[in-house]
């Protein structure tokens, strides 16, 4: 009893060490926010100083945070929503019609996501920029889902070989055909790992900076963009920035947190039979 104790208890201070350890730069980024500008670069840090509301009057002033934040929300679900249109039918035709090529078309597309970005910059700017979707929600839309794809197929497919054949099955035997077994019997049963998906995708999609930095530049710009105008050539002005980057990273923060239970019971989806 007490070596179960012990146990248990070295696991409970480890499991709140690492969270704090994982946490601490978000605490300190919300503190630096509500700190001066000279009271942010002091050596050494200040830890009590009177908190300011300045900085974050100054962002506020200086860029529009309600248009950054309407582009990430806009760019962000339509990205989820199309990667979710594509990769459901694909992952269902590849768990339960599968053929020889299955697991090397999944294995080739999870290692699309090893090319370095900037690798393939120059030829989606010139596409982007011929068709006309250059700094447009559309383009952003298109690229973030294509982005995800590998990621929202691989893991819908391993959810949907998590299904019991023998439903379908039994489907089938009633007169069911592949438009209402899909429907009416897969989908119900994958709602768990589907919604998991689809939070996980939504939050890439809100944390990608790179292409919405080098695709846009005023008018579809989501919130990295925003945090990224507070980089000047002057230097950081780590109060503002702080500032910019609580105020683009708590409403995901915030879903994250109220989702926490549904992402966790969908990346667990079908583990336990």
């Amino acid at each position: 009893m007490r070596s179960s104790a012990r146990q248990m208890l070295l696991t409970t201070v480890l499991g709140w060490g690492v969270a704090l350890l994982l946490f601490f730069p978000i605490l300190w980024m919300v503190l630096t926010s509500f700190k001066s500008e000279v009271a942010a670069i002091a050596t050494p840090p200040q830890i009590l100083f009177t908190p300011t509301l300045e900085s974050y009057a100054e962002v506020q002033q200086r860029a529009d945070y309600l248009h950054f934040a309407l582009n990430s929300v806009v760019i962000s679900v339509g990205g989820t929503v199309l990667a979710l249109a594509f990769a459901i039918p694909a992952a269902y035709a590849m768990a339960f019609h599968p053929t020889e090529r299955t697991r090397s078309t999944l294995l080739w597309m999870l290692s699309t996501k090893m090319l370095p970005p900037v690798g393939v910059l120059v030829p989606i700017y010139l596409l982007f920029r011929t068709l006309g979707i250059l700094d447009t929600r559309s383009g952003l839309v298109v690229i973030y889902a294509l982005m995800n794809l590998p990621i929202v197929v691989w893991m819908l497919f391993t959810f949907f070989k998590e299904v019991p054949g023998e439903i379908l099955e039994a489907g089938r035997m009633d007169g069911a055909r592949t438009g209402s077994e899909f429907w009416h019997l897969l989908l119900p049963l994958s709602v768990p790992g589907i919604a998991s998906t689809g939070l996980l995708s939504l939050i890439l999609c809100w944390n990608e900076a790179f292409w919405s930095l080098n695709l846009t530049s005023s008018e579809a710009a989501p919130l990295p963009a925003f945090i990224a105008s507070f980089s000047s050539p002057q230097g950081l002005f780590f109060a503002k920035l702080s500032a910019a980057s609580t105020i683009a990273v708590a409403p995901i923060l915030v879903f994250g947190w109220l989702s926490q239970r549904q992402l966790v019971r969908g990346l667990t989806f079908g583990a336990v039979k």
